[in-house]
């Protein structure tokens, strides 16, 4: 059974820690780039694989620490992911990040983890988030590139169009909720024959 509670965060409004700069926390930092271009993001590594260089270079929001893990680093922080290629570590930074009551992330460790960073799939204003639960990241992969292709481009023109007609809208609530499940009905109508 699937227990997680899916939500999108305002991550250019938070405070990310990264430790480590190779490959699982390249991987960790693309994505959430990807995501969200604004995101402010501290990491910290006693090295950085180029790849991880190039990547970080291209955001505004991105300061790398050179440095092994410390507690001290964890402080002002809302999320943490742990991407160092040292269980202990990696153990340690979870158990400091839960002292303090911050969300973490441990790389490739479900059991360590308050939340997944899962496949996102975007097309404008329309974002959609796969979870397999920790189960299978590759189907969650897979997912996301067939969204990508199925859902067509014109997708972000419809939502402004829907969110300039739903400001045209008097009534209370439940009227509005009416009114938009009428005219987006016909998204999900399926041809009966």
């Amino acid at each position: 059974m699937n227990h997680l509670y899916p939500i999108f965060l305002k991550v250019h409004q938070l405070n990310v820690l990264l430790i480590g700069g190779g490959f699982v926390g390249t991987e960790k930092l693309s994505f959430l780039l990807k995501s969200s271009p604004e995101a402010h993001v501290t990491v910290v590594s006693k090295e950085f694989n180029e790849e991880f260089l190039e990547v970080a270079r291209s955001a505004s929001h991105v300061t790398l620490i050179e440095d092994a893990y410390h507690e001290k680093y964890l402080g002002g922080k809302h999320i943490v992911i742990a991407a160092t290629n040292f269980p202990e570590v990696n153990k340690q930074i979870h158990d400091d990040a839960k002292e303090r009551f911050i969300l973490v992330n441990v790389a490739d460790t479900p059991a360590l983890c308050d939340f997944y960073l899962g496949g996102i799939v975007t097309k404008g204003n329309l974002k959609i988030a796969i979870s397999t639960n920790g189960k299978s990241p590759t189907t969650a992969k897979r997912l996301r590139e067939l969204f990508e292709e199925i859902l067509p481009e014109e997708i972000d023109e419809l939502l402004e169009n829907l969110n300039a007609y739903r400001a045209t809208l008097k009534g209370d609530f439940e009227y509005k909720v009416k009114a938009m499940n009428e005219i987006t009905g016909m998204l999900v109508e399926k041809e009966r024959v």
